[in-house]
């Protein structure tokens, strides 16, 4: 008694290639590419897929875009930082030279000599106040933004600075362009720079980057 097709007593398939885990007659076969590497499909990403920095990336939905609210009120606290220490150096500068001019005698002859070197004195140390907080301004954002994504504002209201194609720290060029845009700006009356700051509300990529992100190849997240 036999099983099957008279010339095929085990009931096996004809053909070798169908069955056992072969794919059948008709069945498209995997997608492989030059060498036997799968094309793209079956989990691979698809080309022109959106990269690191908008919602439906590859690896899931994306970072979460950091508000404009966080983001002014780490800008806000930033500048109330350094609003203190510029106050504390200036008080402490000034203060001096105001003691140098009260020691000045009116009944000498030289009253006036010490009178105007004490005021040359006062604008010798605001400027060059204002220098070193210039300097310290630069080192503080660029710094902080470059080695570590950023600063003590971002930091207390949880947001950072990243590569918008990478998701990695910005690096020190980065960080670089993205502070020099904002100061340039200001040197139109101030105006340039706040309208930098506020024209992440006018992105429309999904990524809310200012003009300076755009520049720097950057996008601020949320941790």
């Amino acid at each position: 008694m036999s099983f099957g097709a008279p010339d095929n007593p085990y009931g096996q398939p004809q053909n070798p290639q169908q069955g056992y885990g072969y794919p059948q007659q008709g069945q498209p076969p995997y997608p492989q590419a030059p060498g036997g590497i799968p094309q793209q499909g079956y989990g691979y990403p698809q080309q022109g897929q959106p990269g690191y920095g908008y919602p439906g990336g590859p690896g899931g939905p994306g970072p979460r875009v950091a508000s404009m609210g966080r983001r002014l009120g780490a800008r806000a606290i930033d500048g109330v930082a350094f609003f203190v220490i510029y106050f504390i150096l200036g008080a402490i500068g000034v203060a001096g030279s105001i003691g140098a001019a009260q020691d000045c005698d009116p009944n000498a002859v030289d009253y006036n000599t010490c009178i105007n070197n004490a005021g040359s004195d006062i604008a010798a140390k605001i400027g060059s106040m204002i220098a070193v907080l210039a300097i310290v301004g630069l080192l503080y954002e660029w710094l902080m933004t470059g080695l570590v994504g950023a600063t003590l504002g971002k930091l207390a209201v949880g947001i950072r600075v990243v590569k918008a194609d990478t998701g990695q720290k910005p690096g020190l060029g980065s960080s670089f362009i993205r502070w020099i845009i904002p100061l340039v700006g200001s040197l139109a009356c101030g105006i340039g720079q706040v309208l930098v700051y506020l024209s992440p509300f006018w992105d429309k990529s999904g990524r809310q980057q200012g003009w300076h992100d755009k520049a720097a190849g950057t996008m601020v997240i949320q941790n």
